[in-house]
């Protein structure tokens, strides 16, 4: 539902199938960025990474996050993403399988978030250099509601290298 107050969102996105419109994944990231505007302001795109697979999934990823100013309430925002993932071509397959395109809300200006389908921030998102490196790009001093730390110190907890203790 889309309300009169307008709110933030940091939307992760990732692909790691051709399609035969858009191209390569890091096409149809691009692509899906632009059309990020059709459900709002897009204040920020971050630089598009390519990552390795992770899980079922075959082949590399190319992946990126954009900030989203929204006048749409969560549940909406993630109807208009799913549409979006099904106009890009996407299908239902197995958990961390191949995809065309994959949208994922990760932080709200609203702080947490918990529905039918939805909780927000995303529950994986700390330990996913994959979403956590693009955004710190764009968002570093965006905080996480749970733990407080900003997307900087997130990141740099994850893949800073550690010494092991003797």
């Amino acid at each position: 539902m889309r309300g009169y107050l307008s709110s933030t969102y940091l939307i992760a996105l990732g692909s790691n199938r051709r399609h035969c419109l858009y191209g390569r994944p890091r096409q149809i990231v691009r692509a899906a960025m632009e059309e990020l505007a059709a459900l709002g302001t897009v204040i920020a795109r971050s630089p598009i990474i390519a990552t390795a697979p992770m899980g079922a999934a075959q082949r590399r990823f190319a992946n990126a996050a954009a900030v989203l100013d929204s006048e749409y309430d969560p549940p909406a925002l993630l109807a208009a993403l799913k549409r979006m993932e099904r106009q890009f071509g996407r299908r239902p397959g197995r958990r961390w399988g191949d995809r065309v395109l994959d949208l994922d809300i990760v932080l709200w200006s609203g702080g947490n978030w918990e529905g039918r389908g939805l909780t927000i921030p995303h529950p994986e998102f700390r330990g996913r250099a994959f979403v956590l490196g693009p955004s710190r790009a764009i968002a570093p001093g965006w905080r996480d509601p749970i733990s407080n730390l900003s997307l900087a110190h997130l990141n740099a907890r994850l893949t800073s290298p550690r010494t092991l203790l003797r």
